[in-house]
């Protein structure tokens, strides 16, 4: 007897899978507002060099001060990082005769005076991360994400360990602690390792919450309830743009996106241990009592009174011990055969890909000419139709032709707005907003692709590998944008030829539509 056949005798999709799927939620809407937080947490207004008050000022404007004594960009504006050695009196005459001698600018003597009309207050104001120091500013994205790969590590094999309930607990309450403490965090370095041991609490509730929903759905629901689960991804997207306008000071709004956490760990209360893996582990009992909770709230009160399900149970373990493989699989397993080696190689480069050019877009609210704020909702709002529509081209045209197309049409819309003119400010939006429509596509694609690529004895390992390194990816696509002191339009190039080149190897994989899925490795090679 199969698990699968006991949960339809119980109630495969009723009121109590409804329930946990909706509880489940909660955590899950908390994620983006953190994983994306950056494009707020570390947000840097236009700024120039602090002038030192001379007597010979008393009688200029702010604007004068400024003339004569920071040097200009070509297109009029003042330069961010440079300053006069001495004021350059010459200039109030005839403002258009910039100097030519390069010897009497030097770099900010005495701080930087920042633009809050927009923020109150961002790490990079608090910490003057600009200029010389702005690659500080940027780590802190990548900080976070090192920290989201470790955790990936440490609570894939803990919940196998110790169960899905009481490491998604441990992982909320971790990631309130983190996260308040990144909030009262009185240094730099204080915060970026706040920020990174939040980065490893957040992984848990990542993991763990989309496989403890579906344990307890049958196999009918299962798409769905993944598009559930994934739709509030992106309503997390929306609300960090609601909040994030509406909370303009970094500490309160690191308390804001953190705060929702709280709710989910009493919601938490309401949701069972994943029967299956109580079952797995030989707590039948527990795995009892759980079941017939589920009977009853889905109405098949009769079955709940009438049948033993600790017998069903019972003969489930025995099952599950009989078939247990004789050889133990580990991430080397996955590189070991022909064809699954190259089906790893593949996987993780378009993992790569997906993770790189999702968060280039989405770290870059500014550069398609809309509102920040704007963007990080019209952003969230996009994932959605996006998610639904992959969903059903995947099924008519296939998993690998969506895949490789969705993630090199992503590239080729980044591309294209490097050679838009900056003044089509409405183009250019809507190329952006077309790009984040595929991107998320493409991620949506990867996970249901991949896990119909591995076999089942070494699903869990193959799906550990290829998260890994989209973390990677993750945690590299900040840095990126350091490159615009090379080129301007450096990183957007970058973004455009790892994402085409990425979706092409998408073509080296096999086709899983309507195939069964392999068992062991021996089905895959």
């Amino acid at each position: 007897m199969k698990f699968e056949d006991l949960l339809l005798e119980i109630g495969g999709f009723g009121r109590f899978q409804i329930l946990i799927l909706f509880i489940l939620c909660l955590p899950r809407i908390n994620l983006p507002m953190h994983f994306l937080l950056h494009n707020f947490l570390a947000a840097t207004p236009s700024h120039h060099c602090a002038i030192p008050h001379q007597e010979a000022f008393v009688n200029l404007t702010m604007e004068e001060v400024l003339l004569i004594s920071i040097p200009r960009e070509p297109d009029g504006t003042f330069r961010s990082c440079e300053m006069f050695s001495q004021p350059q009196f010459h200039l109030l005459l005839n403002s258009s005769l910039q100097p030519e001698n390069n010897s009497i600018i030097q770099h900010c003597q005495h701080g930087w005076v920042y633009d809050h009309s927009q923020f109150t207050s961002t790490i990079s104001t608090q910490w003057d991360l600009v200029c010389e120091q702005r690659g500080l500013n940027q780590a802190t994205a990548t900080f976070f994400f090192i920290g989201v790969t470790m955790g990936a590590v440490v609570f894939g094999y803990l919940s196998d360990r110790f169960g899905r309930k009481a490491m998604l607990l441990l992982s909320l309450v971790c990631s309130v602690i983190f996260g308040m403490l990144s909030a009262a965090s009185i240094s730099y370095s204080m915060l970026a390792i706040m920020r990174t041991l939040t980065g490893v609490a957040l992984s848990g509730v990542s993991l763990i919450v989309l496989p403890l929903g579906m344990e307890w759905v049958d196999i009918q629901h299962r798409t769905f309830s993944g598009i559930l689960t994934s739709i509030f991804w992106s309503i997390g997207n929306m609300l960090l743009a609601m909040v994030a306008y509406l909370v303009r000071e970094w500490h309160w709004l690191l308390v804001a996106v953190t705060g929702p956490c709280l709710l989910s760990i009493v919601c938490l209360w309401w949701v069972p241990e994943s029967a299956r893996w109580l079952i797995a582990n030989g707590k039948v009992k527990q795995a009892h009592r759980h079941l017939l909770t589920c009977a009853r709230m889905n109405g098949r009160k009769d079955f709940a009174e009438d049948v033993p399900l600790t017998t069903y149970a019972q003969r489930i373990v025995l099952q599950w011990q009989h078939k247990k493989p004789g050889g133990s699989y580990s991430y080397i397993s996955l590189f070991r055969t022909p064809v699954l080696r190259k089906i790893s190689l593949c996987s993780g480069a378009v993992w790569f890909g997906v993770a790189f050019s999702y968060y280039g877009m989405s770290m870059n609210l500014t550069g398609f000419g809309l509102n920040m704020y704007l963007s990080q909702f019209v952003f969230g709002v996009i994932e959605i139709p996006a998610k639904m529509i992959m969903y059903v081209v995947m099924n008519r045209a296939g998993r690998r032709q969506s895949q490789a197309w969705a993630l090199i049409l992503t590239g080729l819309c980044i591309g294209a707005n490097v050679i838009i003119p900056k003044p089509f400010t409405s183009l250019r939006s809507v190329v952006a907003i077309m790009g984040k429509g595929f991107s998320e596509a493409a991620f949506t694609a990867v996970f249901l692709y991949t896990s119909e690529l591995y076999p089942t004895v070494l699903r869990q390992n193959g799906m550990g590998y290829t998260s890994f390194v989209a973390r990677l990816g993750g945690a590299l696509a900040p840095l990126v944008f350091l490159l615009d002191e090379v080129w301007r339009s450096l990183p957007e190039v970058t973004y455009c030829g790892v994402a085409a080149s990425c979706g092409s190897v998408a073509f080296l994989l096999p086709e899983t539509l309507n195939a069964h899925l392999p068992e062991g490795i021996e089905d895959v090679e």
